[in-house]
């Protein structure tokens, strides 16, 4: 099976450890691991067992890979309670099974090929929008749990916030969230997962989720919904307001900002800009020119080979910038990005909305340890690919939303809502931000600032 990772021995003894609290196996018992690898859960279970002087149940380990599944049948072949099976798991079983315990592989939608896609999409319900396998194998693994069985599984965390795993997360309030252990970001070495624990067993109606959180805070929470678990997890609930005014709604444009695909070829030091070039620069701006003084770092100039109204230029007018770009290790740099195959060699790897990234707006670094807006009163920045911008369908609303995005209440709704990264830091996101809530009255407050504002304007210098 494609995307297999070792689990390492501690974490597979800690798994293990949650298969069996409180409810020991006994000699009639069933455990199984579907992509068991060489079967390091399998020896987790024995270890396990030994341990505690029980019985060894019935172990059932099914691997995909030949070599794999020989060398598991191999470690094995002196358990008689043990059976490797080489098949596709998520082909149909029939067995049934009162422990599942395992680690599933991570494959996402684009390493699948087209006729994967369609036959999963088919047999699936979990299989939807850009699904990972391991969403597939929870289903799988369900399927063949006892009423009151057990399931351990680690996977990456995102299942508990990505919108096309919402199927899944109603896959599994209905047999029931008994924990959700957040692992250590260095479980798997470099390999960055987020690894999530999760423990699903028939619960009694309104019981509560344990969450182990990894600052090692414990916390019983109501997985009521569909929707992204994360708030609730992170001690956000969803709260009632009268408001039912988002971002969104008074936003022309939430967007990333311009991926070229060759920064390194239209992003040039501002101070060795020719003349000649002159005519095609922006002043540009990437995350880490965004600074928490809300000071921004401008050095650099995006060389843009599009007209005022974002229009890619017809190769013949491209004049001097063209000149630039034909530099043999430039040329060879843009021949190599995998946009080349649908656009013109020169054109940027995304498209160009000049007429809305040259306005007024606010901007926030893509990943950051505390969220952030600075202001682009003049419209003159073009933020790149590690920025997001938003600008407001009225300019007034300018100032009005940059106090209230960089407000207490503002940024503990994007904690709670955005997607961690690596060592704490959030992942902020377009579709997170449209959906955060404005404060109940915010136009009244912007008509108050704006108002404010020109009486400014009109007192004497």
């Amino acid at each position: 099976m494609k995307g297999f990772v070792p689990t390492p021995p501690a974490v597979v003894d800690l798994m293990v450890a949650k298969l069996f609290v409180e409810r020991a196996p006994g000699g009639d018992a069933s455990v199984l691991d579907p992509g068991c690898g060489d079967g390091e859960f399998i020896a987790g279970v024995l270890r396990a067992c030994a341990a505690n002087r029980w019985v060894v149940p019935r172990i059932v380990g099914v691997e995909q890979n030949p070599v794999r599944a020989a060398t598991a049948r191999e470690r094995f072949s002196q358990t008689p309670e043990v059976e490797i099976l080489q098949a596709d798991f998520l082909q149909r079983l029939d067995s049934s099974f009162d422990y599942i315990i395992g680690n599933p592989p991570y494959v996402s939608i684009t390493g699948l090929s087209p006729d994967e896609r369609i036959t999963y999409r088919e047999a699936y319900h979990t299989a939807r929008g850009r699904f990972d396998l391991y969403t597939l194998f929870f289903e799988q693994a369900l399927r063949l749990l006892k009423a009151d069985g057990r399931l351990v599984f680690i996977t990456p965390e995102k299942f508990i916030y990505v919108e096309t795993a919402a199927p899944l997360r109603g896959l599994l309030r209905r047999h029931g969230v008994e924990e959700l252990h957040f692992a250590s970001e260095a479980t798997f070495g470099e390999r960055v997962t987020y690894p999530l624990i999760s423990t699903i067993n028939a619960l009694p109606p309104g019981a509560q989720t344990r969450v182990v959180r990894r600052d090692s805070s414990v916390a019983s929470v109501a997985l009521h919904t569909t929707a992204s678990w994360l708030p609730v997890i992170e001690g956000f609930p969803d709260r009632p307001s009268t408001s039912k005014m988002c971002l969104s709604d008074v936003a022309l444009r939430i967007s990333c900002g311009v991926a070229t695909g060759a920064d390194g070829v239209f992003v040039v030091p501002a101070a060795e800009l020719s003349p000649e070039l002159k005519s095609f620069a922006h002043p540009t701006v990437s995350g880490r020119q965004i600074m928490p003084s809300h000071e921004l770092v401008l050095r650099s100039s995006l060389l843009a080979p599009y007209d005022e109204a974002g229009g890619l230029l017809p190769e013949h007018q491209l004049g001097a910038l063209g000149t630039f770009l034909r530099d043999p290790k430039r040329r060879d740099r843009l021949d190599r990005r995998t946009c080349v195959g649908r656009k013109p060699w020169y054109a940027f790897h995304d498209n160009f909305p000049l007429a809305d990234l040259l306005r007024p707006k606010l901007l926030c670094k893509d990943i950051t340890e505390e969220p952030f807006f600075v202001v682009d009163r003049d419209g003159v920045l073009v933020p790149r690919h590690s920025v997001y911008y938003i600008v407001p369908a009225d300019p007034a609303d300018l100032e009005p939303l940059a106090e209230y995005l960089n407000s207490a209440e503002a940024r503990a709704w994007l904690r709670a809502h955005c997607q961690r990264a690596a060592n704490g830091f959030l992942r902020l996101q377009s579709h997170v931000l449209k959906k955060l809530p404005l404060p109940v009255g915010f136009h009244s407050r912007a008509e108050v600032s704006r108002a404010s504002s020109r009486q400014r304007e009109l007192l004497p210098a």
